[in-house]
């Protein structure tokens, strides 16, 4: 028996059906490429668009206040111990910087050296309010000025706004401490480091000591949360000069240490109603005016309101931190 093999052809018109054309190809394989078609999200609720709001105003209010208390804070401090330097050295070569007496808060009184503590030309204000030491350290007004006969206490932050008094720790027992006034410049000579509850050293009748009172804390609070107050006592080398009668026999709870000022609530209340505003004309801007015009103009309102309302609201945190 013979086998015939039977070899078929196909024709033109049968391979063109049988193999699909170039365009179907280019048509599949883009098909094929193409995502899947998903279903749209459907629209927030009014109530989960406002918690959303809500939510991210605040993260953004404490960036905002971590921004100023640990950086902007300590700018700010530099610019005013600048302008407080140029009005203290007016004073004492004009002879018109004060020596005792009753001194409005806030005024320059002494010029602070103690490298080792990292205080170079650094300028004493009168006043130990926390909005006092915004500017720097602050002499405690019930006491008596530097050089005079007694004890004078000067605060000074551990951290916010360039911390002047951070580094007060770091001072060694004979270190050297001298302040300058309108009476003179004087040399202190460190005697202790002390915290609350360690025995005071005596003072010698007609002696001045020098009391630098700040804070510091422990443990993983050290460096960012002081808790507990430290104080470092100088002793005058050399003779004092006399002090002006009317000084005052005590000050209001705000001046005195790790205290905040509640006085500055009122003023809390009123910024926090600018930022509400100020954050209603942008909206209310956006909508009739546009995008970017209204950004441009409501950004540094909004930046101006909230330092402001930064400003007030750490004079309601304790004075020394």
């Amino acid at each position: 028996m013979t086998i015939v093999q039977v070899r078929t052809s196909e024709t033109p018109a049968a391979a063109e059906a049988a193999e699909p054309s170039e365009p179907r190809k280019r048509f599949r394989r883009e098909r094929s490429s193409r995502p899947a078609r998903t279903e749209p999200l459907p629209p927030l609720s009014p109530g989960t668009a406002a918690a959303i709001w809500a939510v991210t105003a605040l993260g953004l209010l404490a960036l905002w206040v971590v921004l100023y208390v640990l950086a902007l804070s300590a700018i700010q401090a530099h610019r005013s111990q600048v302008e407080l330097y140029a009005t203290l050295r007016e004073s004492l070569s004009g002879a018109t910087a004060p020596t005792g007496g009753v001194i409005d808060p806030g005024t320059p009184v002494a010029l602070l050296q103690a490298p080792r503590a990292g205080l170079t030309n650094t300028v004493v204000v009168e006043g130990t309010s926390s909005g006092d030491l915004m500017a720097g350290p602050g002499h405690l007004r019930s006491t008596a000025l530097p050089g005079q006969p007694g004890v004078s206490v000067l605060f000074g932050r551990a951290t916010l706004f360039g911390g002047p008094f951070g580094s007060v720790t770091k001072l060694h027992v004979t270190d050297a401490i001298t302040v300058t006034t309108a009476q003179g410049t004087f040399t202190y000579v460190v005697r202790d480091i002390r915290r609350s509850g360690d025995e005071i050293p005596a003072l010698a009748p007609s002696g001045s000591r020098l009391t630098l009172v700040t804070t510091e804390g422990s443990g993983w609070r050290s460096g960012w949360a002081p808790d507990h107050t430290v104080f470092v006592d100088a002793d005058l080398k050399g003779t004092s000069v006399a002090a002006p009668s009317g000084r005052l026999a005590g000050v209001p709870l705000p001046e005195q240490a790790l205290q905040g000022d509640p006085g500055a609530l009122f003023a809390l209340v009123l910024w926090l109603q600018a930022l509400l505003l100020a954050a209603v004309a942008i909206v209310w801007g956006r909508a009739r005016w546009g995008t970017w015009q209204t950004w441009l103009v409501g950004v540094p309102l909004v930046l101006a309101v909230l330092w402001g309302a930064t400003y007030t609201a750490v004079q309601l945190l304790p004075n020394l931190m």
